[in-house]
């Protein structure tokens, strides 16, 4: 694990004192206006292999950005790049408007990101934590400010107890209080929802949302949990094998227009009959025994519905498949990249 605030720095940092209260929702209004992370053309190579191929993409202010691929997609070394843990074999990133390898320090004073799990002091209690790892930031922050870093995690109430009676949810989100310390404006989480249960996975999601919707962070985080990332996003970029395959709003990647519908009816065969010869043959996607898939706009299912029952075919079940899941599959299964989706 990796706390940017601790870690990456080898000289102290001065950040102003933490007003807790006067958190505000400015990134409602103005997400989207500026652009805080712009990468061109990134590329890193390990000698024969190419981990990150041409990568491009930017990250507006007010985003959770999901930066999503599968296990070896080149997430992390994108990530590692960014905080100038590796250097990229060729391409350029601009952080804040600024060049990331000209500005670095000023750069990094403004990002907090964890990778991998959190490394904590399990002998030491979490308000012990955040005040121990807030002074190796250059930061000599208040006993109430330090509560307040726990409280934003919903980590009050346990801020006396020791790190090792934490499940790893607790200290998942111990560690994201870790890297707020210094009061960054970007955050970079790296998988941070590995090897939680539900629970601990519900309580990072909320995490994440809340750092951006009451507390005005911009958000970049990395998972092969697609399902999470469908929840938390307003953008997402997609990338298979080191290249983008699409970069896009959420709610255009993920348009109801382009729904797959799954129907089981009491006879499928009849059912099919019936759709191909009505204005419903141009919806079917696919035929198989046990079901029917038609892509469709979700408004249309109970009309869908209604043409078959009015001609006596029972209805066993129909669900909507369209989710992030299937347009990931549908565009890693390809070879095909496209460009970024318009936004």
């Amino acid at each position: 694990m990796i706390l940017i605030n601790q870690s990456i720095l080898a000289k102290t940092f001065y950040c102003r004192e933490l007003n807790v209260a006067c958190f505000v929702v400015l990134n409602i209004f103005i997400s989207g206006m500026t652009t805080i992370v712009e990468v061109n053309n990134l590329t890193k190579k390990f000698k024969d292999i190419i981990a990150v191929h041409d990568l491009s993409f930017t990250v507006n202010e007010g985003d959770v950005y999901g930066f999503l691929g599968q296990n070896g997609a080149g997430k992390s070394t994108t990530m590692r790049m960014l905080l100038t843990l590796i250097k990229p074999t060729s391409g350029n990133i601009s952080i804040f408007n600024r060049d990331l390898l000209k500005s670095r320090e000023d750069i990094l004073r403004k990002t907090g990101a964890i990778i991998e799990k959190p490394d904590l002091y399990n002998y030491l209690t979490a308000y012990e934590n955040v005040a121990f790892l807030s002074k190796l930031s250059g930061r000599n922050i208040s006993k109430d400010v330090a509560l307040g870093f726990l409280k934003m995690v919903g980590l009050a109430e346990r801020a006396h107890s020791k790190v090792k009676t934490f499940s790893q949810g607790m200290k998942q989100r111990l560690g994201i209080a870790v890297a707020l310390v210094h009061e960054p404006s970007l955050i970079i989480l790296d998988e941070p929802t590995n090897g939680l249960d539900p629970q601990g996975i519900a309580d990072t999601r909320e995490l994440i949302k809340n750092l951006s919707y009451q507390h005005g962070k911009t958000v970049m985080v990395s998972s092969h949990l697609l399902s999470e990332i469908e929840l938390i996003a307003n953008r997402i970029l997609i990338i298979h094998k080191g290249k983008k395959i699409v970069e896009g709003a959420s709610k255009d990647l993920l348009d109801p227009a382009k729904s797959v519908v799954e129907i089981n009816t009491t006879n499928n065969v009849l059912a099919t009959k019936i759709l191909t010869a009505s204005e419903w043959r141009n919806h079917i996607k696919t035929s198989v025994p046990g079901k029917i898939m038609l892509q469709l706009d979700k408004s249309l299912i109970p009309v869908l519905i209604n043409h078959l029952v009015q001609n006596n075919v029972g209805i066993l079940s129909v669900e909507p498949r369209h989710s992030l899941e299937d347009y990931f599959l549908s565009l890693t299964n390809s070879e095909t990249h496209v460009e970024s989706a318009a936004i």
